[in-house]
């Protein structure tokens, strides 16, 4: 009797335990269901407060760009800085507001807006383009910038060339080409700043060599690479290597007066003041038409009076220079007199008229006359010679233009 009680005892025992247990699974399973939908409502309505911003955070950076357009700096910061507290994701706006900022010359704010812009898009080579820029040449941030440049170059691109569709090859390369040059720029600019350590400064000089040298690889037809590759060479005392470059810059972007001039302070310095005066009379030149600020013109008078002096002081050119002048006189007198001979045989007005137009379209260009309508072109052939390269090379032919 006493085994049946226990039994039925036991068994009682195991009914209410297992109600027991069914009723706190049934209850933590309705609170975790409860929980989840709750959590769902919470999320649901997280993911509509986050979409109405973006949508109205897009809506505030459309009116910046719309300001932006019409140099409106302040509306455009002020839409910007309320699109981007909506919708922080928008690289485009950053990058913008950062552009702003530089014209603002508040370089610390670019740099952050900059940063934001690369930060929700790493492959915004632009916007680490142009923190590197500011970061060198306004702030001095040498390293900042060195780490911008080379992570433009170790971003992979997956590369695809589609005829007449889609290109991004030629990008890729002129983003890798401005890179490079711009790492040259830093490592010329950190030189200056090495404080008289000379083998500092050669350090520096020779990074920046190699980065140009990388950039002329991808794009040869650059004029500041090679402007500025010459310019290293020149400071670090290869002379010969620095003529070449200056003379390829000349050949590339002949109108360009920076090679010229630094070209002719290089031949005055190796002692060839010819051809150095016939260089600094390019970049007097150019740098009048051009219509440069006075200080510029000034410094170049200065070293042209130098060169002058030595010029002139030179007997073989004073014998050069008669030459030219009784040369050129004799021309002058021939082309009168067949131009005068050509109008006298005309008989209509209209061809008098032309005739007497061309009788005075004489000009000089290198010791030769030239027709006042091909005056331009003679020009830009002569500004694109450097005959001077001899002096760097033996092998070089004057128009080898890259």
């Amino acid at each position: 009797m006493k085994k049946n009680l226990i039994l039925i005892s036991v068994l009682l025992l195991s009914v209410l335990l297992s109600v027991l247990v069914s009723a706190v699974l049934s209850a933590l399973f309705s609170l975790f269901v409860l929980a989840a939908i709750c959590v769902a409502i919470y999320f649901n309505q997280q993911f509509v407060k986050t979409q109405a911003d973006k949508i109205q955070g897009m809506y505030y950076v459309y009116k910046g760009d719309k300001a932006y357009q019409k140099m409106n700096m302040q509306k455009a910061i002020s839409f910007y800085n309320k699109g981007l507290h909506l919708y922080p994701q928008h690289y485009g706006a950053w990058y913008n507001l950062g552009n702003i900022y530089v014209e603002y010359e508040d370089y610390y704010s670019a740099l952050y807006a900059y940063s934001q812009a690369f930060k929700y898009n790493p492959r915004m080579m632009i916007a680490r383009m142009n923190y590197g820029i500011i970061a060198t040449e306004k702030l001095g941030d040498f390293d900042s910038a060195l780490n911008q440049y080379n992570k433009i170059l170790k971003t992979k691109r997956y590369l695809l060339e589609i005829p007449y569709v889609f290109n991004n090859r030629v990008s890729y390369k002129a983003n890798r080409a401005i890179a490079y040059y711009n790492i040259g720029v830093t490592y010329r600019m950190k030189s200056l700043y090495s404080n008289d350590n000379w083998e500092l400064q050669r350090k520096y000089l020779a990074k920046a060599i190699n980065a140009y040298r990388k950039s002329l690889e991808i794009n040869p037809k650059s004029y500041d690479t090679q402007f500025n590759l010459g310019l290293a060479y020149h400071i670090s005392g290869n002379y010969d290597e620095a003529g070449k470059c200056y003379c390829r810059a000349i050949n590339i972007a002949p109108m360009s007066y920076e090679a010229h001039y630094n070209l002719a302070v290089l031949l005055r310095k190796l002692g060839h003041y010819k051809e150095a005066y016939d260089e600094i009379d390019k970049a007097s030149t150019l740098i009048t038409a051009l219509d440069e600020n006075s200080a510029t013109q000034q410094y170049v008078a200065i070293v042209m009076n130098d060169i002058t002096r030595n010029v002139y002081q030179n007997e073989e050119y004073k014998k050069y220079l008669q030459s030219i002048l009784v040369e050129e006189e004799s021309k002058t007198k021939q082309h009168m007199t067949k131009n005068k001979k050509k109008i006298a045989s005309k008989e209509t007005k209209e061809d008098k008229k032309n005739d007497s137009i061309t009788s005075t379209g004489i000009n000089f260009v290198n010791g030769k006359i030239v027709a006042t309508e091909e005056l331009d072109k003679a020009m830009l052939e002569n500004f694109g010679k450097c005959p001077s390269m001899s002096y760097f090379t033996s092998n070089y032919d004057d128009s080898d233009v890259f």
